[in-house]
This record gives C-alpha cells, structure tokens and sequence, in this order.
C-alpha cells in the first residue's frame, strides 16, 4: 500500500508539472488608449533571430581617375544644440537626446508606483541619474560616445504610434571623431515593449577602423535591497545565467564569451539589449562613487575599411518582467525570471496561477484552487502522517513507562524506544513528513508572490488590493515592533495563526514534553514570521491550514 501511495504521489506531480507547462497562457501585452497618430516611415518588420546578421555592407570606392578629386580628411564633429525627440505608444512614453543619442525619460504606461489612481507611471529611468545616459549604443576605439556629448541629427522631432497604427521610425546621424558616419534606427511598436536597433557605421576615411560595437545601461539601485529577487547587472553568456555584483566602488565585474543579451533588472521590470544574433564580446559592471551602477557590453572588435559599411541590429526591451511577455520576445529573455533553487517548482506554480487566472480574473482565488490542488496532490502522505500521528498516541504511555524506568540511561531508552516503534510499525517522524514536503513549495510561493509582476498590486477582495505586499487593515500614524511599514492589522495573518492554533489542538500531542511546548509556541512565531510576508503567500498558508483541519477532523472522527 505505501509504495502504491508513493507512485500516486510522483504520477500526480509529473501530471501537474506537465499540465502547468502545457497549457499555461501565452500573455498578451496590454494597449491603453490611441494617442494622436502621426505619418512615420515604414519598413519590413522583423522576424526575430531566424534573420541573420548583416555582418559587412561593402560600397565599393570611386574608380580613380585625373577628375576625381582627393578624399576629404575625417571631418570635425559638429556642434549643435541639444533637442529631445519624445516617442509616443499604447505601451510607454520615452524621451529621446540627440546628444549621444541617449533617453533621458522612459515611462511605463500601465504600471504605477503605488495603488494610487493617480499616482506616478513606473519610470525605467533612474532621475537620479540625469547626469549620466541611461543607455547609450556606439561605436568607435574611444570612451563610450566619447566624452558623452557626440551630437547626433534626428530625422523627426516626434513619434507618436497609434493603437491600429504602423510601427514608427526614429534615426538618429552622426560624425564620429574619427570620421565614421553612424546611422541609428530605432523602430517602436503599438503593442511591445520591444524596439528594434539598426546601427550602420560608414568609414568616410581613408584609413581602415577596428572598433568595436558598444553598448551602456546605467542605473541606481534602490538603497533597500530585494528580499525576492536579485537587483542588479546580469547577462546570459554561453548559455548560462550570470549575475555582475558589484558591492566596492574600486572594484570591476568582467564576464566574456557569447552573450545572448545582457541586461539590469529590479523587483517587477528590466532594462535590456539583445543583440539580433548571439555576439562574442565582454560584459564589465562597475560602481561609480554616486551609486550608480553601469553595466558596459562591448563586442570584439570589427574592421571597417575606407567606404565599407558596417551593420548590425539589436533589440531593447524597456518593461516589465512579465513571463508571458518575454516568451513571446523569442530571445531567451525570459530566462531573467529566476526563482533561484525553487525554480524547478516556482515556474510551473507560476504557469498554473496564470492559467488559473485566466478564468478567475483573480490571483486571490486562483492561489486558493491553487492550493486546494496542492493539497489533493499531498493527500495521500498527508494522511499517512496524520495516522502515524495517532498511532503514536496510543503508545504514550508505553513511551511514558520507558522513560521513568529508563531516566538515568538515555542510551538504553533510546535502545528500548527504537525497539517500541519497530514492534509496533511506527515512524516517530511520520508526523514531520508533510512539512517537510511543503518546504520547497512554500518558498517557491514566497518567491513567486513577491517577485512576479503578475501579483504585482494584483487585489484580492476587502482591504487585500496587493497580493505582493503584506496585508494591512487600516494605516496607523505610528511604528508597530517587528512590523514594516504600511502600519495596520495584519487581519490575515492573525487568521492563519489562529488557524494553525486549532490545527495543533487538534493534532496528537507528542510524547515528549519539552516538543509538546515547542510545537504550541509555532502559531505565535509563525504569526510573527508571516506579519510582513506577501498577503498571496499568506493566504496561501492560511487555505492550506483550513484544509488540514478537515482532514483531521475527518481522520479524528473516524477513528473513534
């Protein structure tokens, strides 16, 4: 029977893996309202990484003749005033300079930073940082964009791309110090975050350049580090995920190989470049004594004769970490949501919710049938624990006759107790099994419910309108011990730590009294642990304690 009860178990886990993976929904990114639109340029859309890589356009130079004259020198940079382009869709709002070119502003449209209606967009831009370009794309043998004021001409003043509209174009030309023309189109879809990058570098020289393509992001992470998720500069390279944790302002993090893309990511969103095929380069982060952080991408070197033209294409992604969203993007993106050693886990749980969700409208509910599942899928060791449980309760006081006749030699009672539980067939560790089991769950939940953009400021019902963030009844003028800031009543979490007081009422005490006391003092350190945990990962405990008590309850009455 317990071996059949075991292979029921894995078959019903590799059903749920299996269904979570299968049939999870494929997310679409949400549009608001069509602003104005405006007649932009057109060009053939992109079909993702199945388009290969221009590597080298040649223009072959003039033949040589008594008319034609002497090629220019490389000519001066030219000197302009500094103009911002803003780029207008569904999704965000962006400020583009012509100084760099660089993005001085990048506002998501459907996310807020709090609950508020009118609260603040979610800005991908630290304003901290306006003193230094949030992302720059160069090229050249120099400092990035050289001394950061390379100014570029833009072909329009502004891109607006309607709902039901075309993509939009923005091209930024330039001069570079040592004579290269650099072509930079940017292309802006109605409904992705995604924008696609062409850069084209022309030698007007009579010189061969070998320089390669480079790319910055910058940013200022946030002084209170993430309990759920890794903040900081991270690449894919070589097929493996790599984190660049820069902790000392003297120190540089270097990674090279073949990079897949690299990127900087917080709680909910990532700043990303993608370049169109996997490139060979290297990946440097440092420290600036500001704080910010910066994250320098170059590729090897190539070489660009007189009158040969260089291309290449990227990708950059400015939005949320959306699992759904990045899958779709087709660039391996998507392997930036990491739950760490619960990954194994916390993906299909994820996969689930959402596909839950689809049908509920409501991550509140689909984390309760969530864990009604769970709970069918422990069921069977469940009840096997909670009748090793009883069994050791009817050899209390066995247990208890041992323990006086053997109280002065602990080696002989240990001796006479393990003889006990074989006589009788007993596991004294039964009853510790579906806790145990629930470990690895429970903290891919915690990862999921305070990682996921899709718990992000998700509501539930009453006072819970943020499945992510603790839950708080009323908001106090004053401090609270042990309790984060927003102040209230943790009504949930009072709720869940009744429930696991009845829980342990209910359930069989055990023979020694010192872990009789123990076990009754866990609803109060529980209680304390969950006061500042994500409500969704509350609320999944709280269901999961409700459903155990049936089970007891049941169990209990048909024993008597």
């Amino acid at each position: 029977m317990e071996k059949r009860t075991l292979i029921a178990f894995v078959l019903s886990m590799v059903v749920l893996l299996a269904w979570a993976f299968l049939f999870a929904p494929k997310q679409e990114q949400k549009t608001g309202g069509a602003p104005e639109t405006e007649t932009v340029s057109q060009m053939p859309a992109p079909s993702g990484r199945d388009r290969p890589l221009r590597e080298v356009k040649t223009v072959p130079p003039p033949q040589a003749s008594e008319q034609s004259p002497e090629r220019p020198a490389a000519k001066p940079v030219p000197q302009a005033i500094e103009k911002n382009i803003t780029v207008e869709t569904p999704l965000y709002r962006a400020v583009f300079s012509n100084v760099g070119p660089s993005v001085k502003s990048f506002k998501l449209k459907h996310y807020r930073q709090t609950m508020e209606p009118d609260s603040p967009l979610i800005e991908m831009l630290s304003q901290e940082s306006q003193g230094v370009d949030f992302l720059l794309i160069d090229f050249g043998r120099g400092p990035l964009a050289g001394n950061g004021k390379l100014v570029c001409t833009a072909d329009r003043d502004r891109v607006t791309v309607s709902e039901e509209g075309p993509p939009g174009n923005l091209v930024f030309r330039s001069v570079s110090p040592e004579g290269l023309s650099i072509t930079r189109t940017y292309r802006f879809y109605p409904d992705q975050y995604q924008i696609d990058l062409t850069v084209d570098v022309r030698n007007d020289t009579e010189t061969t350049v070998e320089a390669p393509f480079k790319v910055r992001i910058s940013a200022l992470p946030p002084e209170k580090k993430s309990y759920y998720a890794y903040v900081g500069l991270l690449a894919l390279v070589d097929d493996e995920l790599e984190e660049l944790k820069v902790k000392k302002v003297s120190e540089d993090k270097r990674l090279t190989g073949n990079f897949e893309w690299v990127a900087y990511e917080h709680d909910f969103f990532i700043s990303a470049m993608i370049p169109e095929v996997p490139a060979r380069g290297s990946f440097t982060g440092s420290l600036l004594p500001s704080g910010l952080l910066n994250g320098a991408f170059a590729t090897e070197p190539v070489s660009v004769g007189p009158s040969q033209t260089v291309g290449t294409d990227f990708v950059l992604y400015f939005g949320p970490r959306d699992l759904g969203i990045l899958r779709q993007l087709g660039m391996k993106l998507e392997r930036a949501v990491n739950f760490g050693w619960t990954d194994i886990i916390a993906k299909p749980l994820l996969y689930a919710l959402r596909f839950f969700n689809q049908y509920l409208g409501n991550y509140g509910l689909s984390i309760i049938l969530l864990t009604i599942l769970i709970k069918i899928l422990f069921w069977p060791l469940t009840h096997k624990s909670y009748k090793s449980m009883k069994e050791m309760q009817k050899l209390q006081p066995r247990m208890a006759k041992l323990r006086e006749k053997y109280k002065g030699n602990k080696e002989q009672l240990n001796k006479e107790l393990m003889g006990l539980y074989k006589t009788y067939k007993v596991n004294p560790m039964g009853g510790c099994l579906p806790m145990v089991i629930q470990i690895p769950v429970f903290f891919a939940l915690f990862r999921i419910l305070g990682n996921s953009i899709e718990l992000r400021q998700a509501p539930f019902i009453l006072w819970i309108n943020d499945l992510s963030a603790p839950d708080r009844l009323f908001n106090f003028p004053f401090s609270i011990p042990f309790m984060s800031p927003p102040y209230g009543i943790p009504i949930l979490t009072l709720l869940m730590g009744a429930s696991m007081f009845l829980q342990q009422k209910m359930s069989p005490k055990p023979g020694d009294p010192t872990q009789a006391k123990l076990m009754m003092f866990l609803p109060i350190i529980f209680t304390f642990m969950f006061i500042n945990f994500p409500s969704g990962l509350v609320l999944y405990w709280l269901v999961n304690n409700l459903l155990s008590i049936g089970q007891q309850y049941r169990i209990n009455k048909s024993r008597k």
